[in-house]
């Protein structure tokens, strides 16, 4: 367990873990308010070290993709 799906059935769409109902977004709140990843991976025990990189990973290639336009 450990890529990111988005499956308008689960969780409004938003990116997933594979295989459970823990969002990115869930997972960047806890780290951004200072929780560490260990104290994540312990309140969610479906979510594997390797489910958290993943979805590391998945931010920073959304925000990597992200590009600035200016308007005319």
């Amino acid at each position: 367990m450990g890529g990111i799906t988005a499956d308008p059935e689960v969780m409004g769409g938003k990116p997933v873990v594979a295989g459970t109902r823990i969002t990115v977004e869930e997972i960047l709140r806890r780290l951004a308010a200072g929780e560490s990843p260990e104290a994540i991976l312990e309140a969610f025990p479906r979510l594997t070290p390797e489910g958290l990189r993943a979805a590391l990973a998945y931010a920073a290639e959304v925000l990597g993709a992200e590009r600035v336009r200016r308007l005319p």
